[in-house]
């Protein structure tokens, strides 16, 4: 990142802690949706989703252990700052994910709410997470190197990525929920796409 691009007031230590908590439990309610309705998402928390519905092991546990092997590049590529906040990040949404489960109930959920939402919160709360340079790890470590280094929009590189996630998990869901988790993830990466663009928000601490 070239030093004229920073910005003159960066984000300060406690902005980043309440852009990390809200972020990681807008995710972890989309998490919580989507495991209602056994749906999933890209990146490595699809793959977590398909090892959750595949083995019946919790989503947190899968989804924490999936993105230790990627804590090398982040850390090579993004630095240790980016690299520690994202396994905070990484953790919280571990955490949360067992326990919104626990503070919330949900009777009923139509499939289609639950994938346009839980999508749209999943996305969101990786924009307040990006902001603040800080990733969920795996996939999205990946996207973003890919921005910062040659341009590409993290929205696109990550739609790729989920598309061939959504192929397994024909292996494991019913071609309607699937279906379903296809156009969630549309939202969450168009979100994404759409709000994180280079130079239009380089907020950094």
């Amino acid at each position: 990142m070239d030093p004229q691009d920073l910005p003159k007031d960066p984000h300060r230590p406690h902005e980043d802690v309440m852009a990390m908590l809200v972020g990681t439990l807008f995710v972890a309610l989309g998490v919580t949706l989507y495991t209602e309705a056994l749906l999933l998402t890209g990146s490595t928390a699809g793959l977590a989703f398909l090892l959750q519905y595949a083995t019946g092991w919790r989503f947190g546990v899968w989804f924490f252990a999936i993105n230790l092997p990627f804590y090398y590049l982040a850390i090579k590529r993004m630095g240790w700052s980016f690299t520690l906040r994202t396994f905070a990040a990484i953790a919280l949404v571990s955490v949360f994910s067992e326990l919104t489960g626990r503070w919330i109930v949900i009777d009923s959920l139509h499939p289609l709410y639950a994938s346009l939402m839980g999508g749209s919160l999943i996305g969101i709360g990786m924009l307040i997470l990006f902001r603040h340079r800080t990733s969920l790890g795996g996939i999205n470590i990946l996207a973003l190197f890919l921005q910062d280094r040659y341009g590409l929009r993290a929205g696109y590189v990550q739609l790729g990525i989920d598309g061939l996630i959504m192929l397994a998990a024909l292996l494991v869901l019913p071609m309607e929920r699937v279906g379903l988790s296809v156009l969630g993830a549309v939202a969450l990466n168009l979100i994404i796409a759409l709000n994180h663009k280079p130079g239009r928000y380089m907020g950094v601490s």
